[in-house]
């Protein structure tokens, strides 16, 4: 059986799957405490919210126990990789390598991370055949 893709997460959709990625499986409670440190909001409004996520199927609602309990659909690392799979698209043509140097060029790398991306391009090369 197919399934329609997912819709992209709204800003409001991502910082309550971050929550959620953070915290585990977790109850609307939960997600306002975590969510609320950062900025006020409402119950219901955080309510509401995973409600229209679970339809949407960016979350799993477990019905079981008389607090529900939402997790996410998709792991951290699959929902940034459609979202940058999307960006590339969109933003700069499908090319990887546009992205890299406007993200290179807008915000200054530390060391440790420049290192990784040497790293990881090292890896990529050597995986050619």
């Amino acid at each position: 059986m197919n399934h329609p893709p997912l819709p992209h997460p709204t800003d409001g959709e991502l910082a309550i799957l971050r929550v959620l990625w953070n915290r585990g499986p977790s109850t609307v409670r939960q997600v306002l405490d975590d969510l609320s440190r950062v900025q006020p909001t409402g119950y219901t409004t955080v309510l509401k919210m995973m409600q229209i996520m679970s339809e949407k199927g960016l979350l799993e609602r477990d019905e079981s126990a008389r607090t529900h309990i939402y997790s996410p659909r998709l792991p951290e690392r699959e929902t940034q990789k459609r979202l940058v799979s999307d960006l590339v698209e969109r933003a700069f043509e499908g090319s990887a390598k546009e992205l890299v140097l406007h993200a290179l060029s807008t915000r200054k790398a530390s060391a440790a991370e420049l290192a990784e991306i040497r790293a990881l391009l090292n890896q990529l090369e050597d995986s050619k055949p």
